[in-house]
């Protein structure tokens, strides 16, 4: 949201009408009665990242056994609106770090998806925003972040063929080492066979 007066609805409503008109559908009158301002109030939640103020300051603690280990998050789920034709994507987040000196709660990774997928947004932006939010807040050795999405502007228009596309990070030491990247890989696949992702 950009900054100065604040986000207005009606306003938005409005021009969706006019869009609507342009477009040949009347909204008034019909099962679109409303719709617009329907419209309008839930963008503004789903775009609701964009406010400045809704970034959450992530308060990590500090680590009392720094190691080698890997910590993973896996089966996030996020739903997000693509930035190019303003339909869904959705799936699942998988996130793994190797801790340096800080750590954070599991409820704040996953509150650092929701708030990175509240926005028009590419599925490559997506995966990057988590990835440097968490990068910020703890100076990992190492953190992965492996993206699993539907997208339905590819469902619904265009191909119109249901995949799952993969975006992944990869930074410090698992940009080197194979043998992290397997591991993380391995952790994720694990969870999917488990069912408990």
């Amino acid at each position: 949201m950009s900054a100065g007066a604040a986000p207005r609805p009606e306003d938005a409503a409005r021009h969706l009408a006019e869009a609507l008109r342009a477009l040949g559908i009347e909204p008034e009158g019909t099962n679109l009665a409303g719709t617009p301002m329907r419209v309008a109030e839930l963008w503004r939640d789903l775009f609701s990242g964009l406010d400045p103020g809704a970034a959450e300051e992530l308060v990590p603690f500090p680590n009392p056994d720094p190691g080698q280990g890997l910590v993973v998050a896996t089966g996030l789920p996020f739903y997000a609106m693509c930035a190019h034709h303003l339909l869904p994507f959705f799936g699942r987040a998988h996130v793994g770090f190797v801790p340096a000196d800080k750590l954070i709660g599991f409820g704040a990774i996953a509150r650092v998806v929701d708030l990175a997928a509240r926005k028009p947004t590419l599925q490559e932006d997506l995966a990057k925003d988590v990835a440097d939010a968490l990068e910020r807040a703890l100076a990992p050795r190492g953190l992965a972040v492996l993206l699993e999405g539907r997208h339905l502007c590819m469902e619904m228009r265009g191909a119109r063929r249901r995949a799952r596309m993969e975006t992944t990070i990869w930074r410090g030491v698992f940009e080197g080492e194979e043998a992290r990247r397997a591991e993380f890989l391995a952790r994720i696949a694990t969870r999917a066979r488990r069912g408990t992702r």
